[in-house]
């Protein structure tokens, strides 16, 4: 198979699966803020019942992506898997429109959460299929860049809406009465999500098996061969994870006594923490690849430590634009170098296996780590999850720098 022609510096394939993701996540991000209020607001839902709508979400997505991963692997057919997984969010999306409980909004949640869990391990294994071991930083940099830019404009899409039709005052009281409005942005939503699906489908190509691959049955696919050092960096990042609880507590630290943040000036600073961890994310790519993605991860584990440790003693609305600053430093360096060092510790045939794992591990891991969080901000006040957070990712950091040992060349890759 001829080498694919480059984009950016990457493979057309990979390129093309950086606007997929783009488009999918300017469609999600649309719906963060919204799906919260709409089912408080909108549908009379409880605080209780919207946390169990989005734990049985999240939670779906997390238990299928290591099953995704596998059946990538043991089929050689990640694309189809990718296409179901993009397809169901993107379906599920304009039945928000329909809904009139919080019942038929746990459905649509879980269909599209559904989809999540199919698609994210397969699609990565198509990132690594078209690139070469020492660009693959690069590749995941770029991508996971091109997803950033999406949850960046995902929220500027809302904001305009808002504002065009409704004003601020949808912002503060946004009830029953914005029924129309709500159905505006589920529209608006559904549409990226279906033109990234139409691009998966029409101009991703997937990579053709070796020989040596496409023989099945001589190939026996098992997570018992993954290496102890594929064991003990899953360990180690499921530790970080444990420590790093919902992003909802940062809203409520910065938006709650002392700070009070308005949540209007709170919107830029989301949009600005997700241009940051665009831009870090080119870089620590390109990086990784010249000294390898374990260093890159622990500094971005140390960065993480750096703002949860100054959350804690936060008291300024300076001090929370600063934070967030970094915070994008921390998700730029980290989120696409993981999924890469996941892929670098695991041989080829086992690549979606590996990060389906990963992904199903640390995607577990959120729960506890909210319920812990929580639990430390009730009995102890608000600083105490994020002390919590410093101390779990430091240690996390010094584990995997001193534990996790890559081949001795620059990208720390294992080789195919």
């Amino acid at each position: 198979m001829q080498e694919e022609r480059k984009i950016a510096g990457v493979s057309r394939t990979v390129f093309i699966l950086g606007i997929v993701s783009l488009l999918q996540d300017v469609s999600s991000e649309m719906l963060v803020p919204i799906v919260p209020q709409f089912l408080k607001f909108a549908i009379g839902a409880t605080t209780p019942i919207i946390g169990l709508i989005e734990g049985i979400a999240e939670s779906t997505a997390a238990l299928l992506r290591v099953w995704a991963g596998y059946a990538a692997d043991k089929f050689g057919r990640p694309k189809l898997l990718a296409v179901i997984g993009y397809g169901l969010s993107a379906i599920s999306k304009p039945f928000f429109a329909a809904a009139s409980s919080w019942g038929h909004v746990l459905a649509i949640r879980f269909a599209d959460r559904f989809g999540k869990g199919i698609r994210s391990a397969p699609r990565d294994v198509l990132i690594a299929d078209s690139t070469a071991d020492s660009e693959r930083g690069r590749a995941f940099g770029l991508h996971r860049a091109m997803d950033t830019a999406g949850a960046m404009l995902g929220p500027l899409v809302v904001a305009v809406l808002v504002l065009t039709f409704f004003g601020q005052r949808f912002l503060v009281e946004p009830g029953r009465e914005h029924r129309a409005l709500y159905n505006l942005i589920f529209a608006a939503a559904a549409l990226p999500a279906v033109l990234s699906w139409l691009v998966l489908v029409l101009f991703v190509r997937e990579k053709e098996r070796p020989l040596s691959q496409a023989n099945k049955p001589e190939i026996r696919i098992s997570a018992l061969e993954l290496d102890r050092r594929f064991r003990l960096f899953l360990g180690i990042v499921t530790l970080f994870s444990i420590g790093n609880s919902s992003d909802a507590f940062l809203v409520l630290r910065a938006t709650g006594a002392p700070i009070k943040m308005e949540m209007v000036s709170f919107l830029w600073v989301y949009v600005v923490f997700n241009a940051v961890s665009a831009l870090v994310a080119l870089r620590s790519g390109l990086i990784s690849d010249k000294i390898g993605r374990k260093p890159v991860v622990v500094a971005g584990w140390l960065v993480f430590a750096l703002v949860y440790l100054g959350m804690a003693r936060a008291n300024s609305q300076l001090n929370v634009w600063v934070l967030f600053l970094l915070y994008g430093v921390y998700y730029g360096l980290t989120e696409g170098m993981l999924r890469a060092l996941a892929i670098d510790l695991a041989p080829a045939h086992l690549r979606g296996t590996a990060v389906g794992a990963y992904f199903t591990f640390t995607g577990l891991a959120l729960l506890p780590a909210s319920v812990i969080a929580g639990l430390l901000w009730k009995h102890f006040g608000p600083p105490a999850p994020f002390y919590y957070g410093a101390v779990t990712s430091l240690v996390s950091a010094l584990l995997l720098g001193a534990l996790v040992k890559p081949d001795n060349n620059t990208s720390g890759t294992v080789g195919p």
